[in-house]
C-alpha cells in the first residue's frame, strides 16, 4: 500500500478529491471542474490532478507526493467500456488508479461496502444496487438520452417550456421570466447557447425550479412532480431487484424525497458515507476496476 489513499468523486459539474494517510487521517480536500470521462478523458484527468493538487496543498504536500498515492476514481461516464479503456491509457503521476463509476463509489460509501442501493440525481442520474458481488444498474446512460430525474434533464425541459411560452403555448410564470431574463429576453440567444450547452449548463437552472416551486409557481411545481415521478420510476426498478434500503444522493435527489409517494419513501435510508469515501475504500484495490 502506498503512503496515501485518494478518493475522487467526479461528475459532469465538478470533481472532488480527498486524501487520507495510511492511518485514515485526513490530509486535505480539493474541488475542480468536470471529470465526466465522456466529455473528454484528458479533461477529466486534468480536473483530477487539479483537485488532488489542491487537497495535497492543504496538507502541506507537493506534487512529489503523487507517486506515493493510490487513487480510487468514482467517475461519471466510466460505465462506457470504450471510454473506460481510453481513460486508463492516459498518463498520470500516481502510484495506481482504480476506476469505477460515480454510482458505484456512492453506493460503496453509502452502505460502507455492505449490500444496499443508491439513487443519484445531481446533474445526471443513476441508480445502482450492490448485492452478492453483483451490480444492478438502472439509468445512467448520460444526457440527453437518459438521466431522467437529473438537473440537466430538468433544465432541458424548462428551456423547452420557456420556448413554448414564447410561442404563445402555455402561461408566463415567474420561472419562465427568470429564464428569459437570464438570456436577455432573446430567443435567438437561447438557440445559439443550446448548440454548445453541456449538461452542467442545463443543470444550472434546477435550483431556480426548486426556489420557484416553493413560491407556488405552477410550472415549477409541475416540473418537480415530473422529476419526482422519474426518480420514483428508478426506485421502483431497484426495489424489484431486491433493494429495500436505498439512499438518495445528489443535489436533486436529496431535495425530492417529500415529493415521492409514501410507500417509496419507506425504502429511503440515510447514507453512512459519501462517494469520495467509497472511492477511498477501493483505492489501491484493482479488483474494484469496472473492466
Amino acid at each position: 500500500m502506498s503512503q496515501y489513499l485518494v478518493g475522487i468523486d467526479g461528475g459532469g459539474t465538478s470533481c472532488r478529491a480527498r486524501i487520507r494517510d495510511q492511518h485514515g487521517q485526513l490530509i486535505g480536500e480539493g474541488k475542480s471542474g468536470s471529470a465526466n470521462i465522456l466529455l473528454g478523458v484528458e479533461t477529466a484527468m486534468t480536473s483530477i490532478v487539479d483537485a488532488i493538487t489542491q487537497a495535497a496543498a492543504q496538507g502541506g504536500l507537493s506534487a512529489s507526493a503523487f507517486a506515493d498515492m493510490d487513487v480510487g476514481l468514482a467517475l461519471a461516464g466510466a460505465e462506457q467500456k470504450n471510454a473506460w479503456f481510453e481513460f486508463m491509457q492516459v498518463a498520470h503521476p500516481f502510484a495506481s488508479i482504480v476506476l469505477n463509476t460515480d454510482a458505484y463509489g456512492a453506493c460503496v460509501g453509502a452502505h460502507q461496502g455492505d449490500e444496499g442501493a443508491i439513487m443519484i440525481a445531481g446533474t445526471g442520474s443513476c441508480g445502482i444496487y450492490l448485492a452478492d458481488g453483483q451490480q444492478h444498474v438502472v439509468g445512467g446512460r448520460e444526457f440527453p438520452i437518459s438521466d431522467q430525474g437529473g438537473g440537466a434533464v430538468m433544465g432541458l425541459r424548462l428551456i423547452q417550456q420557456v420556448l413554448l411560452v414564447q410561442d404563445g403555448i402555455g402561461q408566463v410564470t415567474p420561472l419562465t421570466e427568470h429564464v428569459m431574463q437570464h438570456f436577455n429576453h432573446d430567443i435567438d440567444q437561447i438557440v445559439s447557447w443550446s448548440k454548445h450547452a453541456l449538461p452542467r449548463d442545463y443543470g444550472q437552472f434546477s435550483p431556480a425550479i426548486f426556489q420557484h416551486a416553493a413560491q407556488g409557481d405552477t410550472l415549477a411545481i409541475a416540473m418537480l412532480k415530473h422529476t419526482a415521478a422519474d426518480i420514483e420510476m428508478f426506485l421502483v426498478a431497484l426495489n424489484r431487484q431486491g433493494a429495500t434500503r436505498i439512499c438518495l444522493m445528489g443535489s436533486i435527489a436529496e431535495r425530492i424525497k417529500a415529493w415521492l409517494s409514501p410507500p417509496v419513501q419507506a425504502w429511503i435510508v440515510e447514507p453512512q458515507y459519501d462517494a469520495i469515501e467509497g472511492a477511498l475504500m477501493f483505492a489501491g484495490k484493482p479488483e474494484h476496476n469496472l473492466y
